[in-house]
C-alpha cells in the first residue's frame, strides 16, 4: 500500500487508525516516522515519505515519533492472509527465528537461499531480515525498559542484543532517547504483579471478543488452559523455556500479563499471543467482503469484527483436532486432559490454576497406543501424526505452505477434509480455509437458506474468498456447533 501515495496521504490527513501497521509515514523535515493515526498536525504532503515497515524507516535514518509510538502499532495484516515467501519469512521473523538461528536458519526453513530472501524482503519491505529482526529487538527492549525494573544490562541480552553498547546505540537511534530516559518517561503501574510483565496488545477495531474468548474458554484443556477472573490463561511452550499468559479483552486493547522462565522469549510469546487472538487482522476489509452477501450481511452487522481463534502451538492443535474427530467438545477436552496428565510437562503457575505444558510430539510418540481410550482407527491416526511430527517428516509451523501442508495431512491415515481444514483454519492461519462438512456450518447454512451440501456450499462460498475462515465464525455464531459427526 505504501506505493499508493495519494491513498496514504488521505489516511494520514484523516488520522485513520485502520491503516496503522499497513504503512509508516516518515517526515523529511523532522526526521521522525509515525503511524497514520499520529495525533500531531499532519505534515505537508511534499514532506511525507511512505515506508512499508518500521525497519525500512530506521534503515533510512528516521527515528520513532514520541507521540504516536509507531513501534506499538498492530502488525501488518499482509503477513496473515498471504502465503508467499515474504509473508512466510515475516511470520518466522516475528517468531524470533533470525535471533535464534540467524539468516541461514531462516533460509533453511523456507527452502530458499539467503540471497533470494534478502532480495525479496528488500524489494517489498525496504529492509532485509537482519534489519527487521533489529527493529523487533528494539521493540522488545522498549517493552522491558518500560514495564520492568530490570537492570539495563539484563534487558539488553534478554532483548537479543549482543552487547550493552549495541543496545544503547540502537535505542538512542530508534527512539531518540537513552534507555534511562525511556524508563523515566514510562507511566508507573501501581498494580504490577511481581515477576510478571503487563502489556497492552493493540488491534484494529472493531473486535468482537465473544467468539474469541468464548471459544477458547469452552474448549480449554484442564491444566493447560483456564478462564479465570475475566481472563483466558494458558501455559506456553517457548524456545528457551515455558511461560504463563493471561489475556483479557479491553475496549481498545487486549490486556496481556506474561510470566516467563526466560525473558529472551518475550517477543516470541507476544507474537504467539497476537496470533492466537488474530489481532493483526483487518476486520474492515473482511467484513466489507462478507457484508456484500445479503445472507451474511445481517450477521456481520449484528456483531462486526469477529476474529478466527487460532493457536499458540501448531502441533498441539493438530493433536487436539484428531482428538476432536466425531466427538463432542466436552469429550475432546476429556481426551486431551488425560494426555496432559499422563504426558505433559509439569510447570509452576504463580496463580495456581495451571499445572502442565501440553505434551510435545516427542513425548506423545513414546506412548503406548493401548492406553488411549479411543477407537482403534483413531489411535492409529494419532500415533501416526505424532510420530511424523516427532521425526520431522511432517512440519507444521508459521512458515508452512498452506496448500502443500493440507495435502500432506490428507495423506495421513484417518485424516479427512474436516481435520485438514480445521488445522489450516485454526493452526496454520489460512484466512480462506473453509469447513463445508462441519455440522455447525451446515446447520447454520440450512437455517439461513444457503446450500447445505458440502459441494453446493463450497460453490456458494466462492464469493466470500479470501475470507472464508471468517465466514465460518459468523456461521458458527448462529449455532452451538457442539459436535462434528461428519466424515473426518
Amino acid at each position: 500500500m505504501h506505493t499508493d501515495t495519494e491513498r496514504c496521504v488521505r489516511a494520514v490527513q484523516s488520522k485513520d487508525a485502520r491503516f496503522d501497521g499497513w504503512f509508516f509515514t516518515a517526515v523529511r523535515t523532522t526526521g521522525v516516522y509515525c503511524r497514520p493515526s499520529c495525533p500531531v498536525v499532519p505534515p505537508k504532503p511534499e514532506n511525507m515519505v511512505f515506508h512499508p515497515s518500521a525497519a525500512s524507516c530506521q534503515q533510512a535514518g528516521f527515528r520513532a515519533c514520541k507521540r504516536c509510538r509507531p513501534d506499538t502499532s498492530p502488525g501488518s495484516p499482509e503477513w496473515n492472509h498471504r502465503a508467499d515467501l515474504v509473508a512466510r519469512a515475516m511470520r518466522l521473523i516475528a517468531d524470533g527465528v533470525v535471533d535464534r538461528e540467524g539468516v541461514p536458519g531462516l533460509a533453511a526453513r523456507l527452502g530458499y537461499s539467503t540471497r533470494q530472501i534478502e532480495r525479496q524482503l528488500l524489494a517489498e519491505l525496504g529492509a532485509g531480515p537482519l534489519a527487521l529482526a533489529r527493529a523487533q529487538r528494539a521493540r522488545t527492549a522498549r517493552l522491558l525498559i518500560e514495564t520492568t525494573a530490570l537492570p539495563m544490562a539484563r534487558i539488553a541480552f534478554a532483548a537479543g542484543f549482543s552487547s550493552v553498547r549495541t543496545f544503547n546505540d540502537t535505542v538512542r537511534e530508534v527512539f531518540a532517547l537513552s534507555p534511562s530516559d525511556l524508563r523515566a518517561r514510562a507511566p508507573k503501574n501501581p498494580h504490577h504483579t511481581p515477576g510478571a510483565l503487563s502489556l497492552r496488545l493493540p488491534f484494529r477495531a472493531p473486535l468482537n471478543p465473544d467468539n474469541l474468548f468464548g471459544h477458547l474458554a469452552a474448549t480449554a484443556v484442564p491444566g493447560v488452559e483456564e478462564w479465570r477472573d475475566g481472563a483466558y490463561r494458558r501455559t506456553l511452550r517457548l524456545p528457551h523455556g515455558h511461560g504463563v499468559v493471561a489475556l483479557a479483552p479491553r475496549p481498545d486493547h487486549i490486556a496481556c500479563r506474561l510470566t516467563l522462565g526466560d525473558l529472551r522469549d518475550l517477543p516470541v510469546a507476544i507474537s504467539r499471543c497476537r496470533r492466537l487472538l488474530d489481532l493483526d487482522a483487518d476486520p474492515v476489509a473482511v467484513d466489507d467482503r462478507l457484508r456484500a452477501d445479503p445472507v451474511l450481511a445481517p450477521l456481520v452487522d449484528k456483531a462486526p469484527g469477529r476474529r478466527v481463534p487460532r493457536t499458540v502451538d501448531v502441533a498441539e492443535f493438530a493433536v487436539r483436532a484428531v482428538l476432536g474427530q466425531q466427538v463432542s467438545t466436552a469429550a475432546a477436552r476429556t481426551h486431551a486432559a488425560r494426555l496432559v496428565a499422563a504426558h505433559g510437562e509439569p510447570v509452576d503457575d504463580p496463580e495456581g490454576g495451571l499445572t502442565h505444558l501440553f505434551p510435545s510430539p516427542e513425548a506423545l510418540a513414546a506412548l503406548d497406543p493401548e492406553t488411549l481410550a479411543l477407537p482403534r482407527a483413531r489411535r492409529t491416526t494419532l500415533t501416526t501424526l505424532v510420530r511424523r511430527l516427532a521425526e520431522g517428516d511432517l512440519h507444521l509451523g508459521t512458515e508452512s505452505d498452506w496448500s502443500q501442508t493440507r495435502a500432506r495431512l490428507l495423506a495421513l491415515p484417518g485424516f479427512g477434509p474436516w481435520t485438514a481444514d480445521v488445522i489450516a483454519l485454526r493452526a496454520l492461519g489460512d484466512p480462506d480455509a473453509f469447513l463445508p462438512t462441519d455440522l455447525g456450518v451446515r446447520r447454520a447454512a440450512r437455517e439461513l437458506g444457503l446450500p447445505s451440501t458440502p459441494a453446493a456450499l463450497t460453490a456458494r462460498a466462492a464469493a466470500w474468498r479470501p475470507w472464508r475462515a471468517y465466514a465460518v465464525q459468523y456461521l458458527w455464531a448462529t449455532d452451538d456447533h457442539p459436535i462434528n459427526l461428519l466424515p473426518v
